[in-house]
């Protein structure tokens, strides 16, 4: 059965400044601001978490439906992800919007101006996905990853009309989301995905104690950073599985987004939690290395290899049942 991936598709557009932005700003005059910066380089890098998330679940064998709004300018995009194993039949494709962009300047002390472009993404509240599960059959899951808000909650809505099994993972949404929209997107998922900090904001926006949010959702997977990841249903013990060994950060950005691609890649192999944990940090380890969200590369082999050097030969052999 196939998993249904909903959220943002975006590309990212980032510019160096050499220059400091600090010399740039006269205090007495921010209100009358009005600056250009010369840009050393451009990079354009495909990202948005939906997308990610399909890509690396393409990576690893899998045909995920990916499931958002783009514009009339996601045609390379679009060719980029088939090519890699993504059902891009159900995007849909503004007739007045651009595809979501973030645009960042970055000069050498880190400081940043930058601004989101939402586009197309505000149309994501327009799909519906029965007639999606019409086509390609009833899904293991529909992951709601950041979204348009509306979006978001009319997915989760559907979901349980229709007794679709999904995953919460509102991610970059949660810190715009007041405690009542929180409540309502992650109650009765049958997972709940979410870092350290964001299960803090989760608790301080809803109310409601660590304790209450286990009693609302199937599972709670929560990612440690450095510390591997933690996996709790309530009334059990956590399951705490350590990070992949032999990690050279690089870039950050997007290995969430991967945590969860090779988590649900393992969960539709029929593997355990401690397996798909281990799946999800070794796909991590790929993307943390890289400079961009979908730029890493392996094959099948160099994966079960590093799945064996990090967790053993046991679960390098069940992972490697699974990759062709």
């Amino acid at each position: 059965m196939p998993l249904l991936i909903a959220g943002s598709i975006a590309t990212d557009h980032l510019m160096s400044f050499g220059g400091k932005f600090a010399d740039s700003l006269v205090v007495e005059q921010l209100d009358k601001i009005s600056l250009s910066f010369l840009v050393d380089d451009l990079e354009i890098r495909r990202g948005g978490v939906a997308a990610n998330m399909t890509f690396g679940l393409g990576r690893l064998g899998l045909s995920p439906v990916l499931v958002g709004a783009a514009g009339e300018d996601f045609a390379d995009y679009r060719s980029w992800l088939e090519r890699h194993g993504v059902d891009c039949s159900e995007v849909r494709i503004s007739e007045t919007k651009h595809t979501a962009r973030f645009v960042c300047t970055t000069d050498p002390t880190g400081a940043q101006i930058a601004s989101f472009y939402p586009g197309a993404m505000s149309e994501a509240r327009l799909i519906e996905l029965a007639p999606i599960v019409a086509r390609v059959g009833a899904p293991d899951y529909v992951l709601i990853g950041a979204d348009d808000p509306d979006g978001m909650l009319r997915h989760t809505e559907e979901c349980r009309q229709r007794g679709y099994p999904f995953i919460a993972d509102p991610s970059q949404q949660l810190a715009f989301s007041g405690g009542e929209l929180i409540r309502d997107l992650i109650d009765g998922a049958a997972y709940l995905f979410s870092n350290e900090y964001e299960s803090a904001m989760i608790e301080q926006k809803t109310g409601w104690s660590a304790d209450e949010v286990l009693s609302r959702v199937g599972v709670q997977v929560t990612t440690l950073g450095k510390d591997g990841v933690r996996v709790q249903a309530a009334g059990s013990e956590p399951l705490v599985v350590r990070a992949a060994a032999d990690v050279t950060a690089v870039e950050p950005t997007g290995v969430g987004d991967a945590f969860r691609s090779g988590f649900l890649a393992a969960l539709s192999w029929g593997l355990g939690h401690e397996r798909a944990c281990q799946v999800g940090c070794v796909l991590a380890a790929y993307v943390v290395e890289t400079v961009g969200t979908q730029e890493y590369s392996f094959t099948p082999a160099e994966f079960v290899a590093r799945v064996v050097r990090s967790y053993g030969d046991e679960a390098g052999a069940e992972v490697s049942q699974h990759l062709s």
